[in-house]
């Protein structure tokens, strides 16, 4: 699958009304929505939701990279970062350890690949790691999420993990992995039952993919 061509028309930032129309919709399916400016914003509202000393784990995210917040998080002395310890055990010996440490911590920072003006969520995934904290495992969920990734329906959500994010990401892969991608997995949340569990931050920026 080598050469795909991420299809553009999921590229485009959403209008206010369309960030209006999603916030709103995020909210009755008991999703806390906000809106800002910047990934600057973003990234000062994540660390101001988190409080000191908390168990942290960022998933892996190209929103979270480029705005300076994955770095941020995993060498944090504020916070206790789930990935920088992840990063201290051996895969080969550890494994179990490394799952069960990934998948309950206390917060859960993280991405999307889209959400929909009717407030579902929807988030791909290769291995699946992200997933299970996403979905229960973790106490707190945060998601920084670019407005480009709003989509009219859930049919357009998966078009656009499949035309959009998957080729970006299946093209990263490979530079750093040496192995393309796979949409193998995927997330649809169309409702949190939890109140405050889940927190969507919007940003009227072109973010991750």
């Amino acid at each position: 699958m080598d050469g795909l061509v991420p299809n553009e028309e999921f590229s485009r930032l959403a209008s206010d009304e369309q960030i209006e129309r999603t916030v709103r919709a995020l909210e009755t399916s008991g999703i806390r929505a906000m809106v800002v400016a910047s990934g600057e914003e973003a990234k000062n509202k994540v660390l101001e939701l988190l409080p000191e000393g908390a168990e942290v784990f960022n998933a892996t995210s190209r929103t979270l990279e480029s705005i300076g917040l994955a770095a941020e998080l995993q060498q944090s002395t504020r916070y206790k970062p789930v990935r920088a310890r992840l990063l201290q055990l051996d895969a080969k010996t550890q494994a179990s350890e490394m799952r069960k440490l990934g998948a309950g911590p206390d917060f859960v920072v993280g991405s999307v690949h889209a959400l929909t003006e009717q407030g579902q969520v929807l988030v791909a995934s290769a291995t699946g790691s992200q997933l299970g904290p996403y979905v229960y495992g973790a106490g707190t969920v945060i998601w920084v999420v670019g407005a480009q990734k709003i989509v009219p329906n859930l049919e357009m959500g998966l078009r656009r993990i499949y035309e959009y994010s998957y080729p970006l990401e299946d093209a990263r892969a490979r530079q750093v992995y040496g192995v393309g991608s796979g949409v193998n997995k995927v997330m649809i949340v169309n409702r949190e039952v939890m109140s405050g569990r889940i927190t969507v931050i919007l940003v009227k920026e072109k973010l991750g993919f």
